[in-house]
């Protein structure tokens, strides 16, 4: 599945980006929507799921595309599945230019939970950083 982003409003471009990328198409899209039901158009959200043939996994063009989806001069906090969700979004960040890779932060938190209440936190117009933080509070220590 191809990148699916909402396209953000104005106020929704100054707030911290979230990402979700998952194998499935699926649960991209269901995570996706529940963050949408929880805090509306107020943050740039994008989502991607399965591999390039439409099967189960990632892929890197995918995932870049879902961070030019979402960008936001505030940052973009990218959520994954599994690990090679993790892997794949690692190379996508690399193939940015550096100043926009230093603003991208892949999470270590639940893909639904942490998605959720990132997009809360940054719905309030917190940093990157205390996004992130947020998220990954939710990660068993």
């Amino acid at each position: 599945m191809n990148a699916r982003a909402a396209q953000p409003s104005a106020p929704a471009a100054a707030n911290v980006g979230i990402v979700i990328v998952s194998h499935s198409p699926l649960v991209a899209k269901g995570a996706a929507d529940m963050v949408r039901q929880m805090v509306g158009d107020c943050v740039p959200l994008a989502f991607t799921g399965g591999n390039a043939e439409g099967g189960l996994g990632t892929h890197v063009a995918g995932i870049a595309a879902a961070i030019e989806a979402a960008w936001s001069e505030a940052g973009v906090a990218v959520f994954v599945d599994l690990g090679g969700a993790e892997t794949n979004s690692e190379m996508a960040v690399e193939r940015l230019d550096p100043a926009r890779a230093a603003r991208v932060a892949i999470c270590n938190a639940p893909l639904v939970e942490g998605a959720v209440i990132a997009a809360a936190e940054a719905s309030g117009g917190s940093s990157l950083a205390k996004v992130v933080a947020t998220a990954e509070e939710l990660s068993p220590r």
